[in-house]
């Protein structure tokens, strides 16, 4: 199919999913759960090509080491297929939310206006290596009545297919009752060229939400950062930094820098250095931290010595998802926030304090989508949060920002119920009475 031909099948499909129930969605998400338990071992097979050619990739220094380990499909143990069978349930177990009413108004008698939440229309979503996003996006498009257009990176091709394919054919096989729509087939499509994307980009006369005159939903960089400040607890702070850069450093809420208040370089910030070193973290430390590593002797031994790095302009402001992390000293916490919002990238940034106002200092004045007190910057996640699963962290200022979920797919328009009113009719004069959302809240949905 072509560009237009994709694009044009996905409105028509967006345009029927306007009249799907809630429990049409959910028998289509059970069925999708079904094929991808039926057809376990070749989605993991053609993971598995997959990464044995990106492992050649990686080799011949091609690909990246972050980006393949990304590419997995399987876990220890099979542990990460079975979360992501998971997934379409908890997106089930969520309150659909299309047809909800979030404002409703009566402007007069026989004249009630109400704010009804609708999806966006058709999405094309484009990202990088992880293949299990192809169902995550899937099902929350599903569930939120959008069409969905979806291009992974070509390390994932076969695994991308693979999913796709499952997907379509459940939706193709779920039946409808008795006067019901039949689920469109073309709701979820897959694209694998850049010359396809192309296309798709101009089409804003089919496309909803992406790219160019199409509006853009997403983020590019996860630049987080955490900060040591002066109160900061050290047993708080070691736990928090280690399970922020190590638990899974390739991911976009991983922690890339570590900020310090001066007064605590030669304390509480050597003992989370040498958590850090144990761990296997390289540091590249400006002038202050690398100093104090030396003075504090935590890093004589050779395996840990050639983890501490001098920093460069470049560290700071870098993604390295990798086992690094930037180190940079601060003399006080403006100057912190100030860094955060120069070289940050809008993502999730933390404080570690014992002193309340200067965490709501931080997180009034960080410009992040995520600002936390005392956690770690991997909360940062749709999981985490309750909303099932997520199709990204949005960094942008548009309707969705932060883990973007249900919502994140949704928009509003408003109804207008009348009786033969005209606009002329009014001067000024209007009622303007507020109606109980709890009344009303689900007058709208199927």
């Amino acid at each position: 199919m072509s560009a237009e031909q994709v694009a044009r099948a996905a409105r028509e499909a967006s345009n029927m999913l306007q009249t799907i129930t809630s429990a049409q969605k959910s028998a289509v998400l059970q069925r999708i759960k079904q094929v991808l338990i039926e057809r376990r071992s070749e989605i993991v097979e053609a993971n598995r090509q997959d990464k044995d050619a990106a492992k050649k990739e990686v080799e011949a220094g091609k690909l990246s080491s972050s980006l393949f380990s990304r590419l997995d499909i399987e876990g220890s143990g099979g542990e990460k297929y079975s979360t992501l069978l998971q997934g379409v349930d908890d997106v089930d177990r969520i309150a659909d939310p299309i047809g909800q009413v979030t404002l409703a108004r009566k402007l007069d008698t026989d004249l009630d206006l109400y704010r009804v939440v609708c999806p966006v229309g058709v999405c094309l979503v484009i990202f990088e290596a992880r293949p299990e996003v192809v169902v995550n996006i899937a099902c929350l498009a599903i569930k939120s009545g959008n069409a969905a257009i979806l291009k992974g990176g070509k390390e994932a091709t076969r695994t991308n297919q693979a999913l796709a394919e499952a997907i379509q054919y459940a939706i193709a096989t779920t039946e409808a009752q008795e006067g019901q729509t039949k689920f469109p087939e073309r709701a979820v499509q897959v694209v694998s060229t850049r010359d396809e994307i192309s296309g798709l980009l101009d089409m804003d006369r089919y496309v909803d939400l992406n790219n160019t005159r199409i509006p853009v939903l997403g983020h590019a960089d996860g630049i987080c950062s955490t900060y040591l400040d002066e109160s900061a607890d050290v047993k708080k702070a070691v736990h928090i930094v280690v399970d922020a850069k190590t638990t899974y450093p390739a991911a976009c809420n991983a922690t890339e820098t570590l900020l310090v208040h001066s007064s605590l370089v030669s304390t509480v910030f050597v003992e989370v250095a040498q958590a850090l070193l144990k761990a296997g973290v390289r540091l590249h430390a400006d002038d202050r931290s690398l100093a104090a590593i030396q003075a504090a002797g935590i890093a004589q031994e050779p395996s840990l010595a050639a983890l501490v790095t001098k920093a460069t302009d470049k560290d700071f402001g870098h993604e390295f998802s990798d086992m690094e992390v930037a180190v940079r000293v601060v003399d006080s916490l403006d100057q912190a926030i100030d860094h955060i919002n120069s070289l940050g990238s809008k993502h999730t940034d933390a404080i570690i304090t014992e002193d309340r106002k200067n965490a709501e200092w931080f997180m009034r004045r960080v410009d992040a989508a995520g600002v936390y007190w005392n956690a770690s910057t991997r909360f940062a996640d749709g999981f985490r949060y309750g909303f099932g699963t997520e199709i990204g962290v949005s960094t942008n200022k548009t309707h969705a920002r932060g883990p973007a979920g249900l919502e994140g797919l949704t928009i509003y328009k408003y109804y207008l119920f009348g009786n033969g009113q005209g606009s002329s009719d009014y001067g000024r004069g209007f009622l303007h009475k507020d109606i109980p959302l709890d009344e009303v809240r689900n007058k709208f949905v199927l």
